[in-house]
């Protein structure tokens, strides 16, 4: 599988796991990653903010319906294979990924802290990375959201 890695500066440890993780999902026929507007730097702290949107292997299933009420008439639905809500169940399985912190029908947000301390320095660092992962082609644009979550 090939991972669209264009706009993605390749920064973030978690992401890179979350990535690994979720080629291996044999429902997952596609990934694109992305750096989100809201990264950001400072000397006390490094925020990295990715967005991962998976798009899922489909099938096609056959529904009887009733043309005016009356008529009985068969149609072909596509459906995705896997929703985000099991992929939630799946990665929350996980040692070394484990439950988002956060989670809605649309979205699995993940944030990950910790302290980095580079070596011959006394002072270092916060590095806080979020990620969202979104399922790709929804209609849903996400990008420029604000607010806590």
């Amino acid at each position: 599988m090939e991972i669209e890695r264009t706009n993605w500066s390749g920064d973030g440890e978690f992401t890179e796991r979350l990535l690994e993780v979720l080629q291996e999902v044999p429902e997952v026929t596609g990934l694109r990653v992305e750096d989100a507007p809201s990264s950001r730097s400072d000397t006390a702290y490094l925020f990295l903010s990715n967005e991962i949107y998976v798009v899922f292997a489909e099938r096609t299933d056959t529904e009887t319906v009733r043309w005016l009420g009356v008529i009985p008439r068969t149609r072909h639905v596509r459906r995705s294979q896997l929703t985000l809500a099991e992929l939630e169940q799946r990665l929350a399985a996980l040692d070394g990924i484990g439950a988002p912190d956060y989670s809605d029908e649309g979205m699995l947000q993940y944030l990950r802290a910790q302290r980095i301390i580079p070596p011959y320095q006394t002072r270092g660092y916060k590095l806080v990375e979020l990620v969202r992962i979104y399922e790709a082609g929804r209609g849903v644009s996400h990008h420029g959201a604000s607010g806590s979550s």
